[in-house]
């Protein structure tokens, strides 16, 4: 199996060697790069294309909302997978990175088996939104109230898609919501490429944004 190359991001030196041991000590994951800012991280990220970025969101010059931009921003025609981790549990920052394409974010005290998951579902294009974070901080931004009313979807959610999408609202991983909703894994999986071609989403963190502006997490609009 080759490993997964990542490239990690964050202005504190201990910080981001010690992401790298974590990384490297999986089997299956490779530190290719390793940035101090975000500008830096942009360059090493476009050059050696890794298949998931690991960025802090606290960086001097451009920090890591501007670098995921960049990156995996609704303009870029080829976006990699970032994820973002933070200090705090509940943070603007936090939700304008997940606006600029953030695949996933994390606690920095998340712990390593965390941290894994969060890279390798990153790497094969599903997003990890750290559990302990999820419900508070999407449902306190989605009170705030989101800049404009929330699109609608292309044709009406199925009475089951209304279940998987508040499922994954609640950071419900695809076997989780297999067995909550007694269906099938793939069932699963079609289900989210459903309710990310209705709602015009790129990944499940957007699905989960969405089911919160809209008042859907309950399973029912």
């Amino acid at each position: 199996m080759e490993s997964i190359r990542v490239v990690v991001a964050d202005d504190q030196e201990i910080v981001r060697t010690g992401l790298t041991m974590i990384l490297n000590a999986e089997p299956d994951i490779q530190v290719v790069g390793e940035a101090p800012d975000g500008r830096r991280a942009v360059e090493l990220a476009r050059r050696l294309r890794p298949d998931v970025c690991l960025f802090d969101i606290r960086m001097p010059g451009m920090d890591g909302i501007e670098a995921t931009r960049r990156l995996a921003g609704p303009a870029v025609t080829d976006p990699l997978a970032v994820v973002v981790i933070t200090t705090f549990d509940l943070d603007e920052h936090v939700y304008a990175a997940l606006r600029a394409g953030a695949r996933g974010f994390l606690l920095k005290d998340a712990g390593t088996a965390l941290l894994s998951q969060a890279v390798h579902a990153a790497a094969r294009g599903d997003a990890l939104i750290a559990p302990s974070i999820t419900t508070r901080l999407l449902k306190a931004f989605a009170e705030a109230g989101p800049s404009g009313p929330p699109a609608q979807p292309i044709d009406a959610l199925t009475d089951r898609e209304e279940e998987v999408l508040a499922a994954v609202a609640r950071g419900r991983t695809n076997a989780e919501i297999a067995a909550e909703l007694h269906i099938s894994l793939s069932t699963v999986k079609t289900h989210v490429t459903s309710l990310m071609a209705k709602l015009v989403v790129r990944n499940r963190v957007e699905i989960a944004m969405w089911a919160y502006e809209t008042g859907r997490t309950s399973g029912r609009p």
